[in-house]
């Protein structure tokens, strides 16, 4: 069928040389580099985009490591694009290199990606192909809108064969991989795969005749299945034999093919050349363009969505790059693995494994063991039994983390280059495993990878996400989970639009977000991304929308969404250098229209607007005594302190912030020219007028207002006392009264289980608060024994909500405490004479043994503290009291 007359070699007048191969199939890329050794073609053919011949080149460049893939787009819309991967195992990559490494001219002849992008295009976002279900799963994987998918579908279950597979209708797929293996006893298509191809050497017999064999099976299934009616594939399949037929014009039969097996039968069938001509008349373009973009392993595996992926592909290269004994050295790589990770794995362990691999491949009937049996045998001997390490093994090995390059000679869109070069100033280098990456933003160059970070994130580049950091909660710390997929290449060619360097488009991006941003809080969202991204030129547009919409929005709702966002932003100024003396003002602006406009807003609410609410108190909340301290200047004159209630905000000083170690230090607003600030500047002429002062006071009126007025839920009033409380402005004796009138027998029960929810609730630490004030404890247990028994199954699940948020020592203790009565609780919490909730004297047993650790914690071990040393046992004593 193929033209072959003799074993190893061909005869004239043959044809081309026709071989259909396994996308990334080792077993496959060993017969291509075998049969081309032979064969000796003039030119090869290799299935992949016309456009990328002028990239082909690069294959050879030193820097260019598989895996990778190329990557086409349209120019008009970055976010239409298609991969066509590449791993050193495929056996397209490996006709590329030896056309390379022999001055072999090579092209590639699938349909042209002009057209691949524009198929479907006006059918929504179904992708390039424009048929989710169509079953030629071996063209690229695609990408719109930032949702990878097979551009052509993937195979049935996600599974691929040898990249194509026929259906008999359109809803019906067949996996050809499937069909020969179930017809030769297997029930796992992989493993058939790997007995018949992968573990079978090419140093006998006739190099051509694994091709010859596939190419007999593929002809049988496309006699037996059809194609299914599916245009795509014959439209390629004709363009496939135009290419052909034009390479055999100017290089006679010296023509070597590289292709899916699914379509050798196809590019074997005479066709007239009018008839092929008239199926690619008329087909759809879209002007594209295309360049190398790393790859990885993990987005070969199956699993990832690529419909031609495979399970396995660090086993695969592995095989393939493997000269000798490759069970031995896999095994080898295991251990080695599990080392690291503290396992105790001997020599003994490897060469115990190898045994058995071989024995339950004997067993099983298979020529060298395959996957199946390395991963039984590091289970049962290196893992003993445990799924938890082999799971490990899969990750690490089994799919792998490998992460291609491209040389920089490579096409990229100005902004890539840009992004490259800052990440090799930065020495952040892209890495396909996930890994955390700490900041300390206090130093000059992890301050600037921090603004990169951010950068990339507001273009919609998800190189990192935040995570919360460990040990410190400081301001000056940041800690990133960072992981390069190859999808982030098309985010970045999208984000291009916006401009030529990170810094440009990044500015650009935030002001358009800012002019189309739907709602308040999404502005102040923003306005804080700015000052983690530090953009400048992008803020005064973004200040000045957020004034607008600020002004305009009544919502109190909505104003106090937008506040903490503000509030979180005055911190970055600290450690990032950054002014932001006119996100004070705005800030202050929005925080006394919340004072105003609060208490009419929590009138006549229901439970789930309640509860929304006590939300927003709580940000609220924390958000002021965070804006008092920033928006006072560093010596408030007398009556203007934060616990007053009627500071100014006039005087001639300078907004102040606390720098990292604490000290007050002048913000100049110096991100604002005077005509966008909100406030004008002061006599200086350099800075705004200072924010207001006296914000906690003004905040504290407002709660009390709420915590005494009857048509506020009780939910919130409960909040706002417990608020009050906390910050000393409400006296013990004064929280109790409240608590008793609330749960005084007049009072509904719903409501009065409302307030204690508001008052211990919502993770507060309300629990502790009952345990060291028994007056409050008694109030609860009383009104709660009290509560009449019709009505006491309507508020035990709002009570059940309230104490389940406790942690289990604090709901042990209380329900200690109340399990001995009234009579006997001062002896467990410790009341006596003094201040509730705490004993009359120190205990001077306890207070002894906390000194060590004391001493160690402030340092008085060294010497070279002097001032630290003279403290007394007295002082520490009275520290740990």
């Amino acid at each position: 069928m193929t033209g072959i007359r003799v074993p190893g070699s061909r005869e004239a007048g043959a044809g081309p040389l026709l071989l259909g191969v396994r996308h990334h199939g080792p077993g496959s890329a060993r017969s291509v580099q075998a049969a081309l050794d032979v064969a000796r073609p003039r030119i090869v053919l290799i299935e992949g985009p016309p456009e990328a011949d002028a990239l082909i080149p690069l294959a050879a460049e030193e820097d260019m490591r598989p895996p990778v893939a190329l990557l086409a787009h349209a120019v008009d819309e970055p976010g239409r694009s298609a991969f066509w991967p590449f791993a050193e195992f495929s056996p397209e990559w490996v006709a590329i290199r030896w056309a390379l490494d022999h001055q072999v001219p090579a092209r590639f002849i699938d349909l042209p990606a002009t057209h691949t992008l524009a198929w479907g295009r006006d059918e929504g976002d179904e992708g390039p192909a424009g048929r989710p279900d169509d079953p030629a799963g071996e063209m690229p994987e695609a990408s719109r809108s930032g949702a990878p998918s097979d551009a052509h579908g993937t195979g049935p279950s996600g599974e691929d064969a040898v990249k194509d597979e026929p259906a008999v209708h359109v809803a019906v797929r067949v996996d050809p991989l499937r069909v020969l293996a179930e017809t030769a006893g297997y029930d796992d298509p992989e493993r058939w795969w790997e007995d018949v191809v992968e573990h079978r050497g090419t140093g006998q017999g006739d190099v051509f005749e694994p091709f010859t064999v596939l190419e007999e099976a593929m002809g049988v299934l496309r006699e037996t299945y059809g194609t299914g009616g599916h245009d795509r594939d014959l439209v390629r399949e004709a363009y496939m034999r135009l290419q052909v037929r034009s390479a055999q014009r100017e290089f006679g039969d010296d023509v070597a093919v590289v292709c899916g097996a699914w379509h050798v039968p196809a590019l074997r069938r005479k066709r007239t050349v009018a008839a092929d001509k008239a199926l690619l008349k008329g087909l759809p373009k879209v002007k594209a363009d295309m360049t190398w973009v790393p790859w990885t392993y993990r987005r070969l595996s199956r699993h990832s969505g690529y419909g031609a992926g495979i399970d396995s592909p660090g086993w695969y290269g592995h095989l393939f790059g493997a000269p000798d004994r490759p069970v031995e050295r896999w095994l080898t790589k295991v251990a080695g693995l599990l080392r690291e990770e503290d396992r105790m794995v001997s020599s003994a362990h490897v060469i115990e494994a190898v045994r058995l691999a071989e024995t339950l491949a004997a067993m099983r009937g298979r020529p060298p063991p395959g996957l199946s049996e390395t991963t039984d045998a590091v289970r049962a001997v290196m893992c003993e039994g445990s799924d938890v390490p082999l799971a490990l093994v899969h990750d690490r090995l089994v799919v792998g983390d490998v992460l291609g390059e491209v040389p920089q000679a490579a096409p990229a869109v100005p902004l890539q280059r840009d992004l490259d070069r800052i990440q090799r100033r930065l020495r952040l280098k892209p890495e396909a495993l996930e890994r955390e990456l700490e900041l300390d933003l206090r130093k000059e160059n992890d301050a600037e990878r921090s603004r990169l970070l951010h950068r990339l994130r507001l273009l919609g580049v998800a190189w990192g996400e935040p995570a919360a950091s460990r040990g410190s909660t400081g301001t000056f710390r940041e800690t990133w989970r960072l992981r390069w997929e190859p999808e982030l290449s098309v985010r970045v060619a999208e984000a291009g639009v916006w401009g030529t360097t990170v810094l440009a488009a990044a500015t650009a991006k935030a002001e358009a977000d800012a002019v189309s941003a739907s709602g308040l809080a999404d502005v102040t969202a923003l306005a804080e991304r700015c000052l983690l991204a530090e953009l400048p030129d992008a803020l005064p547009t973004v200040m000045q929308i957020l004034a607008d919409r600020a002004a305009l929005d009544a919502d109190v709702g909505h104003l106090a969404q937008a506040l903490p966002a503000l509030v979180r932003s005055l911190r970055y100024g600290d450690v990032r250098g950054t002014g932001t003396g006119a996100l004070t003002e705005v800030a202050a602006g929005l925080a006394e229209r919340i004072f105003v406009g609060l208490p009419p807003a929590c009138a006549a609410l229901d439970a789930e607007a309640a509860e929304e609410m006590r939300r927003h108190v709580d940000a609220v909340h924390g958000s002021v005594g965070l804006l008092d301290e920033v928006a006072s200047p560093a010596q408030d004159p007398p009556g203007a302190s934060g616990q007053g209630g009627g500071g100014d905000a006039s005087g001639p000083s300078a907004t102040t912030e606390k720098d990292s170690q604490g000290a007050a230090t002048a913000v100049p607003g110096q991100l604002l020219p005077a005509a966008t600030a909100v406030s004008g500047p002061d006599d200086r002429g350099d800075a705004p007028v200072p924010a207001h002062r006296g914000l906690r006071g003004r905040w504290q009126a407002v709660l009390r207002v709420l915590s005494l007025r009857d048509t506020v839920p009780g939910v919130l009033r409960g909040r706002t006392v417990r608020l009050l409380l906390d910050d000393g402005e409400l006296a013990q004796d004064e929280a109790a009264r409240l608590m008793g009138l609330v749960l005084s027998p007049g009072t509904a029960p719903g409501d009065a289980a409302a307030w204690i929810e508001g008052f211990v609730g919502g993770g507060s630490g309300g629990g502790m608060l009952l345990v060291h004030d028994e007056r409050l404890l008694g109030l609860v247990d009383a009104w709660l024994t009290g509560v009449p028994a019709e009505a006491f199954t309507d508020v035990l699940p709002l009570l059940r909500r309230t104490f389940s948020a406790y942690e289990p020592g604090v709901r042990r203790t209380l329900g200690e405490l109340v399990r001995r009565g009234p009579g006997q609780r001062g002896s467990a919490a410790g009341a006596g004479a003094g201040i509730p909730g705490f004993g009359a004297d120190l205990d001077g047993d306890r207070a002894d043994a906390v000194l060590p650790v004391m001493r160690l914690l402030l340092g008085l071990d060294d010497d070279h503290d002097d001032d630290m040393a003279n403290a007394d046992d007295n002082d520490l004593a009275g520290v740990a009291g």
